[in-house]
């Protein structure tokens, strides 16, 4: 993460912190795909409890990648994909870095291959 500021740095890496753990990207998959719901309906189509989905869910919102808005006596989380987004440049970034890297390296063998026959 060498062209980045600490700031983005720091985001990425509790981005990649908090989707290490697969009830949390489950979490995530599910509000993506269901859209608005609270920690109760969420541990309703998990193998965890709703306890746990709570902790999950303040892992994701730290990492910015979900927010929990209230709704009367509930709190309804939803993605939000900025930080995400975010992540997926950063990796892209480092992707296309390692294709010029291995760009570079094809081209010197292969200059060196002509140079030898």
């Amino acid at each position: 993460m060498a062209d980045e500021s600490p700031d983005r740095a720091g985001e990425v890496d509790g981005v990649l912190a908090a989707l290490s753990d697969p009830t949390r990207r489950q979490l995530l998959d599910l509000l993506a795909a269901h859209g608005a719901a609270s920690a109760t309906r969420l541990a309703a189509r998990l193998p965890v409890t709703r306890q746990a989905v709570v902790k999950h869910l303040a892992v994701l919102d730290a990492a910015g990648l979900v927010s929990g808005d209230r709704v009367g006596r509930e709190v309804r989380y939803s993605v939000r994909p900025a930080a995400l987004d975010a992540t997926a440049r950063w990796m892209a970034s480092l992707a296309a870095d390692w294709d010029r890297r291995l760009a570079r390296i094809k081209s010197i063998a292969e200059a060196v291959e002509r140079d030898t026959r």
